[in-house]
Order: structure tokens, then C-alpha cells, then sequence
């Protein structure tokens, strides 16, 4: 990582295989806008299915298989729990829970989804292994998952934060987690709680879709300097940078149709 090379994630959600609303060409769109992309590391963040059902597993298994990048980090939504759906996750991507370690950065992918359930949650047991994970001083310290841990504007009534996203939010504040990453809502946002940022998707290439969001993907830069910019991808459409951190001087900037407002 540096000012110059910045490690790059690219961070998709909600594909929804299977569904009515899944639109198979826009999910070819964006693979190959990844390909072309290039990032250090690839994060899926849940829903890959609509059901749960063996072939709809099958179908986005062919799809991120053709994903370039060697970096992949792919995890269960609650939409994948439903009808013992872990069970073919399991086979067909592996652990539910995983880490990964690319540079001086470190993610952990933490399976949020309880079966045939909309709500979701970490668990005790998961806690200590965040707090073990995260033990290297100088790495950037990313956690991923499905459901989000803090509200998301624009989504209608809150039911779906995990259970336990207090407890969780305590402990990744503790362990001085850089960044968050999650999916579920079909609404990219971004907060940021102390210092650190909380980053959801929208749905990549589905029409679930509230008001007037589009279909669309973020990509994460990060920098040595602890800077991070995050830009909103539509497929078929130019990048938007929509929040750069800087935690040299604290200073926390968004943008929104051209106009800049700066939070200190």
C-alpha cells in the first residue's frame, strides 16, 4: 500500500441467483468491469442466492468463478440460509467464516445469517476470535458480513441490524478495526463511527430495489497514510467517489451530485 498504489477491494452484494429480479446480464456486466478493474481482493457479501437451492448456488458459482482475482472473499447472506442452503455454501465455497491476509491488510468474513431467518447475528464465540485476529498493530483490520450493524437511511423500518450489534460494534472499536463491510439492504451507505467506517452495498445486479437506488457495486481504496476513499460503482457507468477519510487530520468528506460537505 502506498499514496501512489493504493490496495484496492472490490465489494459486491446481493446477487440474488435465481430470483425474478436477478438480471443475468448485468451480473456478466459487472464481472467483467471487475476483471478489468483488477482489485488486490474480491468481497461478496452474502445473498449470492434467492432461496438457498442447490442450483441457484450452482449459478453463482459459475459467475464468480469468473472472477480474475486470486483474492476472493465470499460469504453467506440470509437469503443463502434459507432451506439448508449452508449446506451446498459449504461445498461449493467453503468455510462460512474465513479470513484472509493480502499485504498489510487483514479481513475477516464472519457468517452473520441464522437459518430461515431475515435477522442475523455474530455469536460470543466469534468475538474472541476477532480479538485474536487482530492482534498485528500495523495491519489495516477489514470485517465483513451480510447484515449490517448500524441503520441504513432510505430502508424503511429497521428490523435486520444483528442481534448482538452492540456487543459486536464494542469489540471491533476495541480491536481498532479500520473498516466494515456489509450487504442486506440493497442500499449503499456509508457512516463513519469514531475511527471507523462502516461501508454498505447496494445489490449488484438485481431489481430489488428501494426508491430510487440502482443497481450498483462499491470500490474501496486504501492507503498507506490510513486514507480511504470509497467510490460508488453503477454498471456501465464512471466510478463516484462518495466518502474519502483521512486520519492524519481526522478529516471525514463527502461527495453527492458535485457538491462537497466536509465533517470534522
Amino acid at each position: 500500500m502506498s499514496e501512489r498504489s493504493p490496495l484496492v477491494i472490490a465489494h459486491i452484494s446481493d446477487l440474488h441467483c435465481g430470483s425474478r429480479y436477478h438480471i443475468p446480464s448485468l451480473a456478466s456486466r459487472v464481472i467483467d468491469e471487475l476483471n478489468e478493474l483488477r482489485p488486490d481482493v474480491v468481497v461478496v457479501t452474502g445473498d449470492l442466492t434467492d432461496m438457498g437451492f442447490r442450483q441457484e448456488f450452482r449459478q453463482a458459482k459459475r459467475l464468480l468463478d469468473r472472477i480474475g482475482c486470486e483474492h476472493r472473499l465470499v460469504l453467506m447472506g440470509n437469503h443463502d440460509a434459507r432451506n439448508v442452503g449452508d449446506e451446498h455454501f459449504s461445498e461449493l465455497f467453503g468455510a462460512r467464516s474465513r479470513e484472509l491476509v493480502v499485504d498489510r491488510m487483514r479481513l475477516l468474513g464472519i457468517d452473520s445469517s441464522e437459518p430461515d431467518l431475515d435477522s442475523g447475528r455474530v455469536g460470543r464465540e466469534r468475538y474472541r476470535w476477532v480479538e485474536e485476529r487482530f492482534n498485528e498493530p500495523e495491519e489495516f483490520r477489514v470485517i465483513c458480513m451480510h447484515h449490517h450493524l448500524v441503520p441504513v437511511p432510505g430502508t424503511g423500518r429497521e428490523r435486520n441490524i444483528v442481534y448482538d450489534a452492540g456487543d459486536m460494534l464494542r469489540v471491533l472499536s476495541n480491536c481498532g478495526t479500520d473498516l466494515v463491510l456489509c450487504g442486506h439492504k440493497h442500499v449503499p451507505n456509508v457512516w463513519r463511527l469514531e475511527d471507523m467506517l462502516i461501508v454498505n452495498a447496494g445489490t449488484a445486479c438485481s431489481h430489488r430495489l428501494r426508491g430510487n437506488v440502482r443497481p450498483c457495486y462499491n470500490i474501496i481504496e486504501v492507503y498507506d497514510s490510513q486514507r480511504v476513499r470509497v467510490l460508488l460503482k453503477e454498471p456501465f457507468n464512471d466510478a463516484e467517489c462518495v466518502a474519502d477519510f483521512q486520519d492524519v487530520n481526522r478529516r471525514y468528506c463527502r461527495w453527492r451530485a458535485g457538491t462537497e460537505e466536509v465533517m470534522t
